[in-house]
């Protein structure tokens, strides 16, 4: 009987993983992977698990930090942020992204060392399981590389198994000029070995050395450690710069087929695993590309909206919803069991690539401008052709809200609250940076100590310092941090703010945005409208047609509307969440 339920159940498991495996590696590998996997499951699953379509509801709120963003003197940064958010955000946020925690050698954690091991300067795994046990947890897997300084590259600079086979080497001849590449530094690397110099593959910096995933022992390295970070409490694995996985030479070496195959199979592998488990793609890419990663509904569970914090930076330094609007309605609506990941601003700058095709050239350069003027930077990639062009903003968000095209103003408090209750307010899961929630200006100190643009934006913030100007209630970081966090409790108990609840774009005056959210069962609307500009704007609530049979109020000034036929004065940036259900 044992033995009956043992082969009814590899025999699912090869249905499922199978096809997947076939689309990336030859017949004989196929045979021998599919064992070895199952055996791998068997350790963390007795059971195999059908798909949970319910891993997600309005109440889930993320934070994005890195676990030395807040510091406090005798004490161990991971401690220290877990007091800070039992202190502060115990009824705000739900989950928590741990930026990578892992020991590393370059690019503030995106170089990792060792996978296994949590960076001692941070604390260690049950400071890690302390978060986990309170917060749902996101963890890095950096799949596409590995830092220069791991114990798998050492092993290929001596020649040794079996980390010698797990790299991609490349004749320095080779044409390579249809590689897409995220940065301006050259794609190989060249490396001294026993057998001579060899170039490796580095798409990100020579400290960054791509995995060879050709080699499907490489593939079974990341599984175990995907099936570890979940059995140490990771609800969401986030798949870094995971379009870049897969190469083949001439052709543009990102989102190829292999690539996106491997993304379907570590979905099927954890949903067997744990149904409850999360996986989301972070591929900063042009919209049309990003969305391939939801697949038939058989790949990322979640995919970073990535097209979202430059275009809504756009609308607020322009003053008008025009370009904001016209993406929206293009949007489809996430498939089945699948969400976006919202946010504004993380711990890399705002991506610019997601804007090709979305925005006019002289309104995309205005913007780069304008960011200048507010202490920005702009950093750049190296195109196919071998020109350079813009690639992503460096800034403090709530620095980029200073003021618009006009040069800066009094709005910057105002302007930057509205920019996070859009945000919260659109389809999909809302994940707020730990340096907007604390309205963190520029670092100029950490840019001019590292040269990297990226620091602008990566403050260590000392615990003591930040209390005391949370204390202060006139502050700025005390006003948008109080605010911020009274609105997002709002916004959990409203059903219609659901990840999957549905989204109508509404068609306003270019100086207003908004849109329609349903919940799923029907019982409650939301109309999110936001002023986007510097001045007190009209809405004509019969434009909203909203039912007279129903009370309606705004959620968040609490001002009942007496006459659904009237005319609201939006203030400079006002945000509206008219409803029928408080």
């Amino acid at each position: 009987m044992i033995v009956t339920q043992s082969l009814e159940k590899y025999e699912s498991f090869q249905m499922r993983v199978q096809p997947l495996l076939e689309i990336i590696y030859d017949e004989p590998t196929v045979k021998t992977l599919l064992k070895q996997i199952f055996a791998l499951l068997q350790d963390y699953s007795s059971d195999f698990h059908e798909e949970n379509l319910n891993k997600w509801s309005q109440d889930n709120i993320l934070l994005i930090t890195y676990g030395n963003s807040l510091q406090k003197r005798g004490e161990t940064p991971l401690v220290t942020l877990k007091n800070f958010l039992e202190k502060y955000l115990k009824d705000t946020i739900t989950g928590v992204h741990i930026l990578p925690f892992f020991p590393y050698s370059s690019d503030d954690g995106f170089s990792v060392i060792d996978y296994l091991r949590v960076n001692p300067q941070l604390g260690d795994w049950e400071d890690i399981k302390n978060i986990a046990n309170q917060f749902d947890l996101m963890s890095d897997l950096v799949i596409n590389h590995i830092s220069s300084q791991s114990d798998w590259f050492q092993q290929f600079q001596r020649g040794e198994k079996p980390g010698c086979d797990y790299f991609i080497t490349v004749d320095p001849k080779t044409d390579l000029s249809a590689v897409v590449r995220p940065r301006s530094t050259p794609v190989l690397t060249p490396v001294d070995t026993p057998s001579g110099e060899k170039h490796v593959w580095a798409t990100f910096s020579a400290d960054q050395i791509d995995l060879n995933f050709a080699n499907p022992n490489v593939l079974l390295e990341f599984i175990k450690i995907i099936l570890i970070y979940i059995e140490e409490g990771a609800k969401y694995i986030r798949l870094d710069a995971v379009g870049f996985l897969w190469k083949e030479i001439g052709t543009s070496c990102i989102h190829l087929p292999p690539t996106h195959a491997v993304v379907k199979l570590l979905r099927e592998l954890v949903q067997l695993v744990n149904p409850h488990v999360v996986l989301i793609t972070e591929t900063n890419v042009p919209n049309r590309e990003n969305l391939s990663y939801f697949g038939n509904r058989n790949e990322a569970h979640m995919i970073y909206n990535f097209s979202l914090p430059p275009l809504l930076l756009h609308a607020l330094l322009q003053g008008k919803s025009d370009y904001l609007k016209t993406w929206m309605m293009s949007m489809p609506p996430a498939p089945l069991g699948c969400a976006y990941f919202n946010f504004t601003a993380s711990h890399d700058g705002i991506g610019l690539r997601p804007t090709e095709g979305l925005l006019s050239e002289q309104e995309y350069y205005t913007m780069l401008e304008t960011m200048q003027q507010f202490g920005g930077k702009v950093s750049m990639r190296k195109k196919p052709d071998g020109s350079e062009s813009p690639y992503e903003l460096n800034i403090s968000l709530f620095d980029a809200m200073k003021g618009t095209i006009k040069g800066e103003d009094k709005w910057q408090v105002q302007r930057f609250l509205c920019s996070q209750t859009v945000m919260m307010s659109l389809e999909g899961i809302p994940a707020f940076y730990i340096h907007s929630l604390l309205a963190t200006p520029n670092d100029y100190y950490k840019l001019k100590l590292t040269g990297r643009n990226r620091s602008i934006n990566r403050s260590e913030l000392d615990l003591n310092e930040l209390e005391d100007k949370l204390s202060h209630p006139h502050s700025p970081q005390s006003i948008v941090f109080r605010e911020l966090c009274r609105r997002i409790q709002i916004r959990r108990r409203q059903t219609a703010f659901h990840p999957n609840a549905t989204q109508y774009t509404l068609q306003l005056k270019p100086s207003l945005f908004g849109f329609w959210r349903q919940s799923i069962i029907r019982d409650q609307s939301i109309f999110c409208i936001f002023n986007l500009t510097d001045r007190p704007q009209l809405l004509q609530l019969s434009e909203l047609n909203l039912v007279c049979t129903d009370p309606w109020c705004d959620l968040i000034s609490g001002e009942k509307v007496d006459d659904i036929y009237s005319c609201l004065t939006l203030h400079p940036y006002q945000a509206l969440w008219l409803t029928n259900k408080f």
